[in-house]
């Protein structure tokens, strides 16, 4: 294809998004006649564009900026006239800002090495779909995507640009519990685990909705939202309220994912990655409460339980259960629990420990680990027992990059990403599994290999809906 004709139709397809079928997607050095962004020297600073620039989004701008390792150049959301956009406009405001992503690469593409996308759940996919193959590195907030579908195309895309860093936004795994749980797994201190809970029990905005919710709210759209923009790929559009933008849409099971997708990306990530989990073979729903019968939102509490198979000789099946819910905590068993000492008779005991903080419990066959969320490390329980082996615990590094400045680091090829998408996006497609279980209930049956549900087809279907009209061509890049 001659240059100047790629140029063309790269401009039609950020413009349009349609008629999509003829077009060869090329780097952007060759589509846009611009230097490659993976060619930067350690010296210079990345050029970071920003899609989603409010809440989350600003936080994450503000950490990757105060790295010193990235200019911001451009900034893009559905809503500039927000109150909570307006801080990151106002601290960098000679970078043109835009509502649409599409015209925002259209017009900058070549001034742009990497991109932040956290926006809504629902709308990951295809902001990095299009980031990826213009030749930028992306960090997208966690879940990775919002469809085992979507997570699978991701995953594929990102494997076609190997020269490409991608991150996905679960700030602990560049925490002290990364480097830990990596060190205490090689040497075998954390190994034939078995049995993991884990467990997010604080409030969350939709609990109490119940049943009172049987529809999707309408309110006049205010002036300066983008709204056409922030639906994206979802099928099934809805109108504008004020329980969908700027924070209710993770309420929401067409946008959001709910209480696990929004911190077991915390709290499960170092568990998937080095124990190698994997995909389930079946995961069922144990218990839920305040479940809205018209099917539009997640459940007040639930728990539910992955399968995982065996994947080598001290890698044995282990179940993995997941508690959310104000009252739906987990117990620490009680002959893992500290003891407590009577102070009027002196006797000693030991009873179960209800677990408060979010966090995970692994069980093994010698060993006992009770952590936190984020970057919090490991406490082998009860403490006698750390006590007895403390000194054979290998160390492990604590002065490390944290997970932005890691992202732009390895953009400029001095370190590598730590969430990559290789591994983010199979521990995300858990998340995308564990929501279809809340939302159906009973058991999905997983088959690993054909990465399909077996005995649910209105659940299957759901693994990977159809965009709505518009959208396709995200699907094909």
């Amino acid at each position: 294809m001659h240059p100047n004709r790629a140029h063309t139709s790269r401009r039609n397809f950020l413009k349009s998004s349609a008629a999509f079928s003829a077009l060869t997607i090329l780097p952007s050095y060759i589509a846009l006649g611009n230097k490659s962004s993976t060619g930067l020297a350690p010296s210079e600073k990345v050029n970071l564009a920003v899609i989603g620039i409010g809440n989350q989004g600003g936080n994450d701008l503000r950490a990757l900026f105060g790295s010193g390792h990235c200019n911001v150049v451009a900034l893009c959301d559905i809503d500039l006239q927000g109150a909570h956009t307006q801080a990151s406009q106002a601290d960098f405001p000679d970078a043109p800002a835009f509502t649409d992503f599409r015209v925002m690469f259209d017009k900058m593409a070549g001034q742009i090495d990497a991109v932040l996308i956290a926006t809504p759940d629902h709308s990951h996919f295809a902001a990095t779909m299009l980031a990826l193959s213009l030749g930028k590195h992306v960090y997208v907030e966690k879940p990775l995507a919002h469809t085992f579908g979507q997570t699978e195309r991701l995953i594929r895309m990102a494997a076609k640009h190997p020269k490409l860093v991608t991150q996905m936004g679960n700030q602990g795994h560049s925490g002290a519990n990364y480097f830990q749980f990596k060190a205490w797994r090689e040497a075998g201190i954390i190994k034939d685990i078995t049995r993991i809970t884990a467990h997010m029990n604080k409030p969350r905005r939709w609990h109490g909705w119940g049943n009172s919710t049987t529809a999707y709210p309408s309110e006049p759209l205010p002036a300066g939202i983008n709204w056409e923009q922030w639906m994206d790929t979802v099928a099934q559009p809805h109108p504008y309220s004020q329980k969908l933008h700027p924070q209710e849409w993770r309420s929401w099971y067409d946008y959001g994912s709910g209480c696990f997708g929004d911190w077991g990306p915390h709290i499960l990530d170092t568990c998937h990655r080095f124990l190698e989990l994997g995909l389930p073979t079946k995961v069922s729903a144990l218990h839920r409460d305040g479940v809205n019968h018209s099917d539009l939102i997640y459940p007040d509490a639930s728990t539910i339980r992955f399968d995982f198979p065996e994947r080598g000789p001290d890698l044995p099946a282990c179940e993995v259960t997941w508690q959310d819910g104000v009252k739906n905590k987990p117990q620490l068993e009680s002959e893992f629990s500290e003891p407590v000492t009577n102070k009027e008779t002196g006797e000693v005991s030991r009873g179960p420990t209800t677990l408060k903080q979010p966090g995970k419990v692994l069980y093994s066959k010698e060993l006992t680990f009770k952590g936190g969320s984020h970057g919090s490390p490991l406490q082998i329980v009860p403490r006698e027992k750390y006590k007895d082996m403390r000194d054979q615990l290998p160390k492990f590094s604590q002065k490390n990059s944290n997970h932005y400045a890691n992202f732009l680091l390895a953009c400029k090829g001095e370190e590598a990403a730590r969430s990559p998408f290789s591994v983010s996006g199979p521990l995300t497609q858990v998340f995308n599994l564990g929501v279809l279980s809340q939302r159906f209930g009973g058991e999905l049956d997983f088959d690993i290999h054909k990465k399909q549900i077996t005995n649910n087809k209105v659940a299957n279907a759901l693994l990977d809906p159809a965009p709505r009209k518009g959208w396709e061509a995200f699907y094909a890049l």
